[in-house]
């Protein structure tokens, strides 16, 4: 295997019938914009009953249908928030401790030292989480936190950083496919290609998600020299 090699991310994807939730960071191929993504599936009728809202620079999570709301805790939450010069884009609520610390000048690692991968076994579903810093260069950390062992007793912790590079991105997403009990995403994020339009990058990870389990995704390319943001997002329960 090339540990060089940059894939295209709906190769990657195609055929998997069970990702879950997905982070990817990088660059584009230009080296204009720095540019993430974020996409939520679902199996269950409560986690298939959701949404991404605007909120300025923020992405909020909504119930499509609130009557139908059956737990909240791990399915509502915030997965992109702006502090400073960073960004953040979790899978969880993770997003308002990583917000918190980096806040109080803390580190990225430091706030998810204090959380751990869900608590609902036996799939244990990791936390992924990614920051993005800009600066005299843009750089990036992904994280994902797993259970150590299958009885969810101990958590292991694992932070990847990144120096940004033209057209290189990397994808970190909690599954590897579908299964009972699901399995964990396993390995070092992998580097995918980021082309410079953003409607390209947006279609060919939304097109290749499963269509019965996909629910909805969200794109930012940001301009390094200017700052400007363009956003795209796909709600299936539009």
């Amino acid at each position: 295997m090339n540990v060089y090699q940059t894939y295209d991310i709906g190769k990657l994807i195609n055929g998997n019938p069970y990702v879950g939730r997905g982070i990817v960071i990088g660059k584009s191929a230009d080296g204009k914009k720095a540019v993430t993504a974020y996409f939520i599936m679902g199996r269950s009728e409560n986690s298939r009953n959701r949404i991404f809202v605007e909120n300025g620079d923020e992405v909020i999570i909504h119930p499509f249908d609130s009557s139908k709301v059956e737990d909240p805790s791990l399915i509502i939450y915030s997965p992109i928030k702006k502090t400073g010069n960073n960004l953040i884009v979790t899978n969880g609520d993770q997003t308002d401790t990583i917000y918190d610390f980096v806040s109080e000048g803390k580190s990225f690692e430091a706030a998810l030292d204090t959380r751990c991968f869900e608590p609902d076994g036996p799939n244990w579903t990791p936390r992924i989480s990614g920051m993005m810093t800009f600066g005299e260069k843009f750089t990036y950390k992904m994280s994902i936190l797993k259970s150590a062992d299958v009885e969810g007793s101990e958590c292991s912790r694992y932070t990847f950083s990144y120096n940004s590079l033209n057209g290189v991105g990397h994808f970190i997403h909690t599954y590897v496919t579908d299964g009972n009990p699901i399995p964990t995403f396993m390995g070092e994020p992998e580097r995918v290609m980021i082309p410079d339009s953003i409607d390209e990058f947006l279609e060919n990870i939304w097109t290749n998600l499963n269509e019965q389990n996909k629910i909805s995704i969200y794109v930012r390319y940001i301009d390094l020299e200017t700052g400007k943001t363009e956003n795209r997002m796909i709600n299936k329960n539009s």
